[in-house]
């Protein structure tokens, strides 16, 4: 084998990994999104819980004192 067919092997393996790198930084920042996404639902959904319970909660504000 020569040197310029190992030279080209080498740098084919180097382009694969930094291919699969970008894809996991990629999948990396979806899952984050993902779960910051999660965690909003989470805390609208139990404040709609709480509304839906005692919906006549913060409705008024009595500002004489």
């Amino acid at each position: 084998m020569d040197i310029a067919a190992i030279s080209t092997i080498m740098k084919q393996g180097q382009v694969q990994q930094d291919a699969a790198l970008s894809v996991m930084k990629l999948i990396k920042g979806q899952a984050a999104s993902n779960g910051e996404a999660i965690t909003k639902m989470a805390d609208d959904t139990v404040r709609m819980m709480q509304q839906s319970v005692q919906p006549h909660l913060g409705a008024n504000l009595d500002i004489l004192a």
